[in-house]
């Protein structure tokens, strides 16, 4: 389209032209840096490479994502420490907010979110979510009072970007939930069953050391524990019910397990079965069922802006 209008001389396009690409002749590959450069990118390659990354975990989770409303539900326990961590603020984003588990129900909140299937599977009662990635929000500058994302960094195709823009779009604070993945490597689930698993979080959780860099200001990084009835059904959720790791519909509802070779997960799953049968389980991790909570990597992060 913007090519078409320098063709034709429109005035809109000839001046988008001016601003980004003065001089530069009409021809296909301008019209592509003018949107590159409108979009805040340096060039053509640089904006495609990032929408061919959002593409593909958009499409991930349009395959993936159903199901998630019925066992991914926000526990009130882990929810109220990333309501405490959002404090005073009055209005908050929420990016990659998926079917609304722990957005705080007491103040408007604006939820962004890449996947239609998940974004349809949220509350009626919750504000619809607006289609859109961490990597360029559709939002105004300080839009709200406070950003928040919940463990959805993993999926971003460019977290330095995504933490620049939820920077941009909040005044004032910055809440992030997300896992260590070294810690989350150690679990029995990981470590023994699904090492695979754990190899990829690694590759795609960034670093608490490198999301404190990239934000570039002090922030608070809390443990939050897992509590043994936890409601919410993510895969290192279950470190005391491994029995419900064999149904399923549960392993559909997380990206651990439906994001693994199919042959590798029936194989590993095979062997929970047995080694639940024969008690060999419950003689090296049956103590895990007596706690309370446990820490399997969850950590908040909070920062303010300004």
């Amino acid at each position: 389209m913007l090519l078409g209008g320098l063709r034709a001389g429109e005035p809109g396009a000839v001046a988008r032209a001016a601003a980004h690409a003065p001089g530069m002749n009409v021809m296909l590959s301008t019209a592509q840096f003018v949107v590159a450069r409108e979009h805040g990118f340096a060039s053509w390659a640089q904006l495609k490479t990032l929408v061919t990354a959002v593409s593909a975990g958009g499409v991930r989770y349009d395959t993936i994502g159903h199901g998630y409303s019925a066992y991914r539900r926000a526990d009130p326990r882990i929810a109220a420490a990333v309501h405490e961590a959002l404090g005073d603020a009055r209005t908050v984003v929420n990016v990659g907010a998926g079917t609304g588990s722990y957005e705080p129900a007491d103040r408007p909140v604006i939820p962004v979110e890449p996947s239609t299937a998940m974004a349809l599977q949220r509350d009626p009662a919750l504000p619809p979510a607006v289609l859109g990635v961490a990597e360029s929000l559709p939002l105004a500058d300080g839009t709200a009072d406070a950003a928040m994302a919940v463990m959805t960094m993993h999926h971003w195709a460019d977290v330095d970007r995504g933490l620049d823009e939820m920077t941009r779009v909040a005044r004032r604070r910055i809440v992030l939930l997300t896992i260590d993945a070294e810690v989350a490597a150690g679990t029995w689930l990981f470590r023994e069953y699904v090492p695979e698993a754990a190899e990829r979080d690694r590759r795609e959780f960034p670093r608490i050391p490198r999301l404190l860099a990239i934000l570039k200001r002090q922030a608070r990084v809390l443990t939050v524990p897992v509590p043994a009835d936890c409601t919410d059904m993510f895969a290192l959720a279950l470190w005391n019910r491994p029995e419900m790791i064999l149904d399923p519909a549960v392993r559909a509802a997380t990206s651990s397990f439906a994001r693994m070779d199919r042959g590798r997960l029936a194989a590993a799953t095979e062997r929970l079965a047995r080694d639940l049968g024969n008690g060999h389980w419950d003689r090296r991790h049956g103590h895990l069922r007596d706690l309370a909570e446990f820490d399997i990597g969850l950590r908040l992060i909070a920062t303010e802006v300004a």
